[in-house]
């Protein structure tokens, strides 16, 4: 009989795409979602568990019935502009569900967690390549919430011997190839989707924040990993638990990152269309260039990130855009 594996926010864009290559692995993926952010119908690859992170005689219930093997956890606030005008909500919906979580899974034996976290637990490291060592100086209620949950995870692992595997990573783009699930968010924060509106009329224009940055092209470099490579990778981090071989984290990143001109130019490539372009000036607190390596990552879970080309991630996303959406 298949494994079961439990997916907080599994109705969410990465969390779908995980349930995916969890069944593709031979895993039965469980949802668990409030579908507050989520979507019903993204729910496509195993049984759904509607309730909310913080309930938690609903997650003992849960628990009890499919009797998972792993956690996976990317259920999470995650609009850096709303952790900072809100960082109570941030506290509560990230943290201290994360500790109910946490608490249930232990309570119910189930010890293995793989935590989907963020490189916003660094901070503003601009310029420098990031690697699992550099410091964590988050610089908001988003990046601290989410460093306080792996905080949260060593201590139990110290206490009651939870195993953990952490991902660290930037932007997340693209969507399913197959185009069964995509990226769905209202409203869209997300600069490729909201490019892609632009191009496809649903708003006036892109506006790019700041062009005199001391880059080749003037605009800032962001890195981003496209969701199937980042999917692969929890599930490599969940193998990599069974496996017996330990905590670990791991940052997942391209190492070079993309400048917002090359996003442009790329989507002109594989849209052929013109991307409609305002231009503004720089926000205040946009850092330069911010990039992570995974070197770790690819020595150790033997990742291999194979779609993580900006031509690939923005030809999925478009696939996706022009025939794939949510209703419920």
């Amino acid at each position: 009989m298949p494994d079961h594996v439990l997916v907080m926010g599994g109705a969410g864009y990465i969390g779908s795409h995980a349930c995916k290559a969890l069944k593709r692995a031979g895993y039965v993926p469980v949802t668990y979602d409030s579908l507050v952010t989520g979507w019903q119908d993204a729910v496509k690859f195993g049984p759904f568990e509607q309730g909310e992170l913080s309930d938690r005689a609903r997650l003992d219930a849960v628990f009890a019935t499919w009797q998972p093997v792993a956690v996976m956890h990317f259920a999470a606030l995650s609009i850096v502009g709303d952790a900072m005008r809100d960082p109570g909500l941030y506290w509560r919906a990230n943290v201290l569900s994360s500790l109910t979580l946490i608490e249930a899974a232990v309570a119910a034996g189930c010890l293995d967690f793989v935590f989907s976290s963020t490189c916003a637990t660094y901070g503003d490291h601009d310029g420098v390549m990031l690697t699992e060592d550099t410091p964590q100086r988050p610089i908001n209620a988003y990046g601290k919430s989410k460093r306080a949950i792996e905080e949260m995870l060593e201590d139990f692992a110290a206490a009651h011997g939870l195993r953990h595997v952490i991902f660290r990573y930037f932007n997340v783009a693209g969507a399913d190839p197959d185009g069964e699930v995509g990226e769905h968010h209202r409203p869209e924060s997300h600069l490729i989707p909201v490019m892609l509106d632009a191009i496809d009329g649903k708003r006036p224009a892109l506006t790019v924040f700041g062009t005199d940055y001391p880059t080749p092209d003037g605009t800032c470099v962001r890195d981003y990993v496209h969701v199937m490579d980042l999917v692969d990778a929890h599930v490599l981090g969940l193998k990599w638990l069974h496996a017996g071989k330990g905590s670990s984290v791991f940052n997942l990143g391209t190492g070079h990152g993309f400048s917002v001109r090359e996003v442009i130019d790329q989507s002109r490539i594989v849209t052929n269309r013109d991307v409609p372009v305002t231009f503004g000036p720089r926000r205040a607190g946009d850092a330069v260039r911010l990039v992570s390596g995974s070197e770790r990552a690819v020595r150790d879970l033997g990742w291999m990130p194979t779609r993580s080309t900006m031509r690939d991630m923005i030809a999925d996303a478009w696939r996706w855009h022009q025939s794939g959406a949510y209703e419920k």
